[in-house]
């Protein structure tokens, strides 16, 4: 499959760039179309200049030790719970308060940037990498420094997007660098025909044993194999990658990473917000991976 993989490396940069400084940032009806646009296709949306401010007393935050075993210190708004960090007491209210603001904040970029999703796009779990990417062990599946498209196993979507929006607020001024692959409508299919079908029962079988929120669908099945045979797969992280960006400290960018082949190559101290949204909420359903994947299945998915 060299050949297959060769061809997707001729396409243009990925990234759309946008002017702010001031959180959200204003664009005018010419820059939030081209925000659509651009997203929706694939792309990332950069905003080298739009720093997410850190209070004085959460400078405490950006030194070792407060990671437990997880690499991300992880905060859900519906529950407001605090997971994967030591922190207790006062500083874990302190970190509370640092991601709420976070979800919060990345709300209203997302909304100015992309108003037809005002009201559409619900807020799921954010972030706080503090951990340092680069020398990270782990194994082909589990290792994000592979390209690879998101899907969750134990949080099924059921078809709905998974938006993101990453910030790298690393003190030092060092930069996040990613791997970028090809789009997904030209990636997926050369690995389809490879993937195993969902055996019938599994999906109930995981949910009754709690191993998944809620059951998984075709299209989780599928989305998870699919992320596990391209981090296992050599030849594509040799030959996937269109491009290398380092996101400079400071910057805030906005990705559907079930859609854009993405790897973390290094850096530490970013702060990432995840929303999912319903497919039939985009402008162009079409370009969703489950209507990519559908149409490689020849049947429905959800």
């Amino acid at each position: 499959m060299q050949g297959d993989y060769a061809s997707v490396t001729m396409v243009m940069s990925s990234l759309e760039r946008f002017p702010g400084t001031a959180w959200p940032p204003t664009l005018d009806e010419a820059g939030q179309a081209r925000a659509l646009e651009a997203l929706e296709a694939g792309g990332i949306l950069l905003f080298p200049d739009l720093r997410f401010a850190i209070e004085p007393s959460e400078g405490r935050f950006f030194v070792e030790g407060w990671s437990a075993a997880a690499k991300n210190i992880s905060y859900e708004a519906a529950r407001r719970s605090l997971g994967g960090t030591k922190a207790e007491g006062e500083d874990a209210t302190g970190l509370t308060r640092l991601m709420a603001r976070y979800a919060e904040a990345s709300r209203r970029l997302v909304e100015a940037a992309i108003p037809l999703y005002r009201g559409r796009i619900e807020t799921a779990r954010t972030s706080f990498r503090p951990v340092e990417i680069a020398g990270r062990s782990s194994s082909p599946r589990q290792d994000d420094t592979r390209l690879h498209v998101d899907a969750f196993p134990s949080r099924p979507t059921a078809g709905r997007r998974i938006l993101r929006v990453f910030s790298n607020v690393n003190p030092a001024g060092q930069a996040r660098r990613w791997r970028i692959g090809g789009p997904f409508a030209s990636t997926a299919p050369q690995f389809y025909p490879r993937l195993p079908k969902p055996r019938p029962g599994s999906a109930l079988l995981h949910a009754w044993l709690g191993l998944t929120k809620g059951r998984r669908r075709d299209y989780d099945h599928y989305m998870l194999q699919l992320h596990d045979a391209m981090k296992r797969d050599d030849g594509y992280q040799r030959e996937g990658v269109i491009e290398e960006i380092d996101f400079p400290a400071g910057a805030t960018w906005i990705v559907f990473t079930d859609q854009r082949p993405h790897a973390a190559l290094a850096g530490r101290y970013a702060l990432e917000q995840t929303f999912h949204l319903d497919v039939e909420q985009m402008k162009h359903p079409e370009r969703s991976p489950l209507r990519v994947l559908e149409s490689l299945a020849g049947r429905r998915l959800t």
